[in-house]
């Protein structure tokens, strides 16, 4: 059982200004002063995959995680003023670069391409994380976990982290003066220095979303648009619907009729974009599923084209049919002057009421 038994001593220099502040706040003056900590912290008693040290500032959180830690190094990349993608190892294919940043949540491709100083400060996080994702690192060692995103983010980003670290063998370890992070990370056990206390945490359901759907306007994309991964246009005839999640906005999809020569009833999801404060979360497929769920109703077949590998992999069997599998040139867009390459899948899930369908797709 790890034993973290730490003494950190400092030597204070009493000059008139430490003097004058202890006399205001009737501070006794020391010329040494001594902070302990001495506990228990059982991690090593059972498997586990991710873990939280949390407390309040000044609590001790960073002196423990380095006693218990020694040998990992607590979250401090060095970017340069090339791309995103370019500072990931050489040794690291784009499909695992690509990869990593997607299972934590950044999906805007547009913004791998930028210099990590311009990022927002939720971009910088994701990618991070994502980098030390892809590392030989077996175990990721995080301080000051989340603190420099909003709480949204941080909710969104700790989801997508545990997920991705559970279906590997590396374990991740946050270090975070924030709890509201704990129902959405998932970790098997938290230690809280602050009380000196340890506890392994079953896992449970994370905190529900409340969910809506249904038409926008045309004007809604140009709220997207940006984020797209390929292109910031969209077809002036395409049907718009949009999914909130607890009251925000948060992901757009374009539908338009596909012509073809035998199959009149093609409908295609032109734009699927999901804002990046809430990429991680499968958004996406439920609204994608939704109105592949309306359009069967009515007799359509909803397809799906994506170019995104890491998107391409995550549909599910029992709601979509691989038509064309990546790699098979389509005719349906173009990179520069070469056709881009897509996937192709058909909803075959279940059928949404008929009235209800007339409903949400008129």
């Amino acid at each position: 059982m790890p034993i973290v038994d730490v003494v950190v001593e400092s030597d204070i220099s009493l000059s008139a200004r430490c003097h004058q502040v202890c006399g205001m706040f009737d501070c006794p003056p020391e010329k040494r002063q001594r902070l302990e900590w001495k506990c228990n912290v059982a991690y090593e008693d059972r498997p586990w995959s991710v873990g939280l040290i949390v407390g309040p500032s000044g609590c001790g959180k960073t002196t423990i995680a380095r006693s218990l830690f020694p040998n990992e190094i607590l979250l401090k990349n060095s970017w340069d003023n090339r791309s995103l993608i370019d500072n990931f190892d050489q040794a690291h294919s784009i499909a695992d670069i690509s990869s990593a940043l997607s299972s934590v949540g950044f999906s805007t491709i547009p913004a791998w391409l930028r210099p990590y100083s311009v990022l927002s400060n939720g971009e910088k996080f994701r990618a991070d994380i994502a980098r030390h994702i892809v590392s030989n690192d077996q175990v990721i060692v995080v301080d000051e976990f989340s603190s420099v995103v909003d709480r949204q983010v941080a909710k969104i980003v700790s989801n997508s982290i545990q997920k991705v670290i559970r279906k590997g063998s590396k374990k991740f370890v946050a270090v975070s003066c924030h709890t509201d992070i704990e129902d959405w990370l998932q970790p098997d056990w938290i230690f809280e220095p602050a009380k000196q206390e340890f506890r392994w945490r079953l896992l449970r359901q994370r905190p529900p979303l409340q969910i809506e759907m249904g038409r926008l306007p045309y004007e809604a994309w140009r709220m997207f648009s940006s984020y797209h991964y390929l292109t910031a246009s969209l077809n002036p005839s395409a049907r718009c619907f949009g999914l909130w999640a607890d009251g925000t906005l948060a992901a757009f999809a374009g539908v338009l009729h596909r012509p073809h020569a035998t199959n009149k009833k093609i409908k295609g999801i032109s734009r699927m974009v999901t804002l990046p404060d809430w990429q991680g979360l499968g958004l996406a497929f439920v609204l994608m599923e939704t109105i592949g769920s309306a359009h069967t109703a009515l007799g359509n077949t909803l397809n799906m084209y994506p170019a995104h590998p890491p998107f391409a992999k995550a549909f599910r069997k029992e709601s979509w049919t691989c038509k064309k599998q990546l790699g098979k040139i389509m005719t349906l867009g173009r990179l520069g002057d070469q056709a881009r390459p897509c996937a192709v899948f058909s909803y075959v899930g279940e059928k949404m009421d008929k009235s209800l369908a007339q409903k949400f797709v008129s």
